[in-house]
């Protein structure tokens, strides 16, 4: 029986899985394929946002619906086989199983790309969200019933703070330990190989978390 206490949403990008490698290689597709230089250098140290936003740094607002369609295409030959999972990403995910808890996955990649992902990884999760960014994540956490938020970004925070759970930021992103801290994260891993740890001690004393 689950026990909606101990129920967990992660981010993908990043929290759950390296997705760097097949980021990269699938702009450099896109890029070869349209004529367009994209430094995808500076690509990875933004991830996070939707693709749109990052589409938007190369080319006309105009010719972004487009190119995002064309990348999407090309996602799940090119990116999903080469994605691997973060540190601890498996580990995180039993430990909430195995206290009785559902897991979701709340990411700005679309849906179907995400699901490849987590079904790639073998990641045991509960659902899947998609195509949501910062405090609109909260939406899907709220109904969830998710008590906590994992994710490496300081719009993540946002979403934890927007669906009423507890922040959990980890340093496994573009954004800093100390850019984690000063927007308010209610606790910073280093990793997800802390994260089993924390859980057992939150879940067991959230009080004193």
């Amino acid at each position: 029986m689950s026990d909606p206490m101990n129920s967990v949403g992660f981010d993908l990008d990043l929290t759950l899985a390296d997705t760097r490698a097949g980021i990269a290689a699938t702009f450099e597709e896109v890029a070869a394929r349209i004529g367009v230089r994209i430094d995808t250098a500076v690509v990875l140290s933004r991830l996070g946002p939707p693709l749109e936003w990052e589409l938007a740094h190369w080319m006309p607002e105009e010719e972004v619906p487009v190119v995002a369609g064309l990348y999407r295409g090309l996602y799940a030959s090119i990116a999903v086989p080469v994605t691997t999972p973060m540190p601890g990403a498996r580990e995180a995910v039993r430990a909430v199983r195995k206290a009785g808890g559902r897991v979701i996955v709340v990411t700005a990649k679309n849906v179907h790309d995400a699901t490849r992902t987590v079904e790639f990884l073998g990641l045991e999760v509960d659902e899947v969200a998609g195509s949501v960014f910062g405090a609109a994540k909260g939406t899907a956490l709220a109904a969830f019933g998710a008590a906590a938020y994992v994710g490496d970004h300081v719009a993540d925070i946002d979403a934890a703070r927007a669906g009423g759970a507890f922040s959990v930021a980890v340093a496994t992103g573009p954004c800093s330990k100390g850019e984690l801290r000063d927007h308010g994260a209610d606790v910073i891993l280093g990793d997800l190989t802390e994260f089993t740890e924390w859980f057992e001690g939150w879940r067991t004393s959230p009080v004193l978390a």
